[in-house]
């Protein structure tokens, strides 16, 4: 297997725990759309995170025009992207906090040199900057190793699509077998195994082990290389794939 040089850090739940914060932000503005179309189904934070965790705004809301069979004007769409955006930022600038452990794997890594780093993320490059900001995480990935599914691509997509790591990797110059990808839901991982990237999962963001444990097998079966709980077993399991 070629040498690994590089890692790519999904950001959501991943590096910062933002998902339930964002999902918050989601549930109003997915709420406010449905009554809006007379649509009696009410969503709650949890409800979105549990059903679309991994995809941005715009695919939930995409998903959202397929299960209800209504269709939303491109410009009324982008109103809505673009309030979500502000309203989640916001949150995020008040109250993210990065996953347990990954600061000191981050601080290893950036003094090993051994490794470049990159965020690829599904989420708006301005929410994923004020998350990684916020948690003092920006000073580990140049600027503009900062990758977006909503934001860096000529067309907007989310994953499991796995343009964003397609785009990543032609940008820093890499090829996927030199790279390893680190993701927690079955979307992200999707999206890096379909651009040929081995992938280590990680769970350590869900409440509760029975969760925990679905997701390790979800993951697996994605066609993750490694699922770690703790970010403690984040070297071991990079080992692994190294050694593999």
């Amino acid at each position: 297997m070629p040498k690994i040089t590089e890692l790519l850090f999904d950001c959501d739940n991943t590096l910062v725990l933002s998902e339930e914060l964002a999902f918050e932000a989601c549930a109003e503005l997915a709420n406010q759309l449905l009554e809006k179309l007379n649509i009696p189904d009410r969503y709650t934070g949890p409800q979105l995170l549990n059903d679309f965790v991994g995809q941005n705004f715009r695919g939930m809301m995409v998903s959202l025009q397929k299960k209800y069979e209504f269709s939303l004007p491109p410009e009324e769409l982008e109103s809505y992207v673009q309030a979500e955006e502000g309203q989640v930022i916001k949150s995020l600038e008040a109250k993210a906090q990065p996953c347990p452990g990954v600061m000191e794997e981050l601080e290893k890594l950036n003094t090993s040199k051994k490794y470049g780093m990159a965020v690829v993320s599904s989420s708006a490059l301005r929410r994923v900057q004020a998350s990684i900001n916020k948690v003092d995480q920006a000073k580990y990935f140049p600027p503009d190793h900062i990758f977006s599914a909503a934001t860096s691509l000529p067309v907007p997509t989310t994953k499991p699509d796995p343009a964003i790591y397609l785009h990543a990797l032609k940008y820093i110059g890499k090829e996927a077998s030199e790279c390893v990808a680190i993701e927690d839901s079955r979307s992200g991982a999707l999206s890096a195994v379909r651009a040929g990237i081995p992938t280590i999962g990680y769970v350590g963001s869900y409440d509760g082990k029975a969760k925990q444990d679905e997701m390790r097998k979800l993951l697996s079966d994605t066609g993750a290389k490694v699922v770690m709980t703790e970010w403690s077993e984040f070297p071991g399991c990079l080992a692994q794939i190294e050694n593999s």
